[in-house]
């Protein structure tokens, strides 16, 4: 399992076309991808799990990747949530 802290840089938050975006990213991969916020844990392969978290510019989230491709899919969906939409 591999971790990274990061800022969503993305001014309008996770909104439903970079929640969309970001799921259809998150699913390139083999490995469990998720993000932390707080307590909370969300599904990042879920467009509607994305869309509960209600993710505003700016918050910090905790990437989580486990699997297979665990590195690849950390650094790859830690760049494209650090970019702005």
């Amino acid at each position: 399992m591999v971790k990274q802290s990061l800022r969503i840089g993305n001014q309008s938050g996770l909104h439903l076309r970079p929640a969309g975006q970001l799921c259809q990213k998150a699913l390139e991969y083999q490995s469990i991808v998720h993000m932390v916020i707080g307590e909370k844990d969300y599904n990042l392969k879920s467009v509607l799990s994305v869309l509960s978290a209600q993710v505003t510019c700016p918050t910090d989230i905790e990437l989580v990747c486990s699997g297979a491709d665990e590195e690849k899919a950390l650094k790859e969906i830690g760049l494209f949530l650090a970019e702005e939409k």
